[in-house]
């Protein structure tokens, strides 16, 4: 059975990207059956996708899009051939987002590590409260041992949401790989390709205690 990861964080430059298809290539790799679908106007999956496929030919992912409406429609088609879907959303909250929030097995939130950032989930969590979906707050560009990442992940343990106990650094290996179509899962085991694992291997958990 398919299941549905949706990607949401109201404010923008949030990680979601990074989420979706570092998750992704690692899961494929794995030798699971993935599939993207970018439902974000700005088309930031959609240009990694392309650049990737020219670049190896072959993607070794499924990849999509769709506006609010057509999500159903793409998910419907997408779960006949997928273990695993990941939907990358643009970043705001509106009624826009409520379709790929209503698919979702687990709405994964990607919090910056800033105040701000933490702010703006309060949208999504809300949304996400009220379809019933579980949801997971990743703390990303985290600076190991800085004293505002500890306040981050103290303010996020407060609120209604769990947080995930793998978190993603401030690591250049991230931005590198995704301009050249490629993630973190195709270097080397570097500290970037562990904290994906570790994030990878708790959302499954997640998954399977659903």
């Amino acid at each position: 059975m398919a299941r549905v990861i949706t990607i949401a964080q109201q404010k923008g430059g949030a990680g979601k990207t990074t989420l979706a298809v570092n998750l992704a290539i690692l899961w494929a790799r794995q030798g699971l059956r993935v599939s993207l679908l970018d439902t974000d106007p700005q088309g930031s999956l959609g240009r990694w996708f392309l650049t990737r496929r020219d670049r190896l030919g072959e993607a070794g992912v499924e990849f999509g899009t769709a506006s609010a409406w057509g999500v159903g429609y793409e998910i419907e088609k997408f779960r006949k051939i997928s273990d695993m879907i990941l939907i990358d959303t643009p970043p705001k909250v509106d009624s826009d987002l409520r379709p790929a929030l209503r698919e979702a097995d687990l709405v994964l939130i990607p919090v910056g590590a800033s105040q701000l950032d933490l702010w703006a989930t309060d949208g999504v969590l809300d949304m996400a409260v009220r379809l019933s979906k579980p949801t997971l707050l990743v703390l990303n560009r985290v600076t190991a041992g800085s004293r505002l990442a500890a306040e981050i992940a103290e303010g996020a343990g407060q609120i209604a949401a769990h947080v995930a106990t793998a978190r993603l650094g401030q690591r250049v290996a991230f931005a590198e790989t995704l301009g050249q179509g490629l993630s973190t899962a195709e270097g080397p085991r570097n500290a970037a390709r562990q904290e994906v694992e570790a994030l990878a291997a708790e959302v499954q958990a997640l998954l399977a205690e659903a």
